[in-house]
């Protein structure tokens, strides 16, 4: 068997795969626009919903417990058994077929939270909401994972900067699109303002919409996409055919974890630990910051709520300008493109904890778009080509473990800072920059590759 080696001791494993066309990378990754339309939506205005329904800041946590949560649950059972699963629709595919038409209905949930006339800060309201959410999350992550796992399983690792990128540029742009929504409805005469606990309706139709386009993207690859036969996955990731159906317990696969698997994770507690509370915290930092209102009801905060979904589109935009750039990168320079991004987006977030400007915030969020493309998509990169094909579902839903425990971890943690730093949303905002910091510090140490005595040993 051919096998080769790099500076770094590593043995690529998927040398023999072929690379796909571009048609064929589109094809995969196309379904990223309608996902992150969804979870765009989830983290630009799940924190303008809950407050104008009546949830306390204080308990903005609670709320943004429930996604990673839903994730953490689904993502390592969805791997395992979509490692397993070969039929006459794919192997991943009939995951994405059952969980489309669901997550764009569940969708729709959440904006109709302050329509049955639950009251302002009901509990029946505040109950709804997190049902909402946590159904929300629970599809999402249903149709997102098999998408992670596809580049996985089909693309080589030449083309894999490029093809977590196209993700990374799809993901963008259908963040981009959803956040806009709100503003742009505005702008066309639709009301921004309801009456308390009630949301508005540029939300509402902004939702509507999202649920409109996962539907289409997320069937588009269903139909367009044709995985390889077992067989032929066998060949391409040279491991034996009958060990793709192995079962093999979560557990025992967190035991041989390759080296990176853990190190990238160590990485990711402080990346999305800073990536939380930008979800939680941005909009109640511009309302207050710019807008200088902490009213929820006021015209001033929901325009705050608006100019949020314009930033998650500014730095949605850097980061598919940035992910172009990366496509072209070299693989050995990987490494270098996490620890700038990860730089640069610290400042971003420091910064906005003191930006009073409209335009000086986007600076900050065109940094920030930066960090959010390298956190996404390089970790995937350099776990993937760090995997032999054997469990890679089951790899990938496991490592998004690691992306979910340090959200959990900074929503408990909010109940704590939070009140420390006198209930000023602005310095949410500095943490999470300080945290990024010291993610890029930890970079470095990130050992990519699959080992080789592991890999030889898989081989024979």
């Amino acid at each position: 068997m051919d096998k080769k080696t790099n500076e770094d001791n590593r043995i690529d494993l998927d040398a023999g795969m072929p690379s796909l066309s571009k048609s064929q990378i589109f094809s995969i990754t196309f379904a990223f626009f309608g996902i992150n339309m969804a979870f765009s939506l989830q983290s630009s205005q799940m924190s303008r919903i809950c407050q104008t329904i009546g949830a306390n800041p204080n308990s903005l946590g609670f709320f943004f417990i429930f996604p990673p949560l839903m994730g953490m649950i689904v993502q390592p059972i969805l791997g395992q058994l979509s490692d397993r699963t070969w039929n006459r629709f794919g192997r991943r595919l009939p995951y994405l077929l059952f969980g489309t038409p669901i997550a764009a209905l569940v969708l729709i949930m959440l904006p109709f939270s302050g329509s049955f006339g639950f009251g302002y800060g009901s509990l029946a309201a505040m109950t709804y909401a997190a049902v909402a959410i946590c159904f929300m999350d629970l599809f999402s992550n249903v149709c997102m994972q098999p998408l992670r796992m596809l580049v996985g399983d089909m693309v080589n690792n030449k083309q894999k900067n490029a093809a977590w990128s196209w993700q990374q540029v799809f993901s963008n742009g259908g963040a981009i699109l959803a956040t806009i929504l709100p503003f742009l409805f505005t702008a066309f005469g639709m009301s921004n303002t309801a009456k308390r606990g009630v949301v508005p309706h540029t939300v509402i139709w902004a939702y509507l919409c999202a649920a409109a386009v996962l539907l289409i993207t997320g069937l588009w690859t269903v139909f367009n996409v044709k995985e390889y036969d077992p067989k032929t996955y066998a060949d391409y990731h040279h491991i034996d055919v009958n060990e793709a159906h192995e079962k093999v317990s979560l557990w025992k696969l967190v035991k041989q974890a390759p080296r990176s698997f853990w190190e990238i994770n160590l990485v990711q507690l402080f990346s999305w630990f800073a990536i939380m509370y930008v979800w939680t915290y941005t909009t109640g930092t511009v309302a207050k910051n710019i807008w200088h209102t902490t009213d929820v009801s006021s015209a001033g905060y929901q325009a705050a709520g608006n100019w949020y979904g314009i930033l998650t589109a500014v730095y949605s935009i850097a980061g598919i300008i940035w992910g172009l750039l990366y496509a072209k990168a070299k693989a050995n320079s990987r490494k270098k493109w996490y620890v700038l991004g990860m730089v640069l987006g610290a400042i971003g977030l420091g910064s906005m904890a003191f930006i009073t400007s409209k335009t000086l915030s986007i600076v900050a969020m065109i940094l920030f778009g930066i960090a959010n493309f390298s956190i996404n998509t390089i970790p995937f990169t350099l776990l993937t080509s760090s995997l032999n094909g054997k469990n890679e579902g089951a790899y990938l839903g496991l490592f998004n473990v690691g992306i979910c425990v340090p959200q959990i971890l900074a929503s408990l943690c909010s109940f704590i800072i939070f009140p420390l730093v006198g209930h000023n949303q602005t310095m949410m905002m500095l943490i999470a920059g300080l945290s990024l910091l010291v993610g890029a510090l930890v970079v470095p140490r990130i050992h990519e590759g699959v080992r080789v005595q592991k890999a030889s040993e898989e081989a024979n």
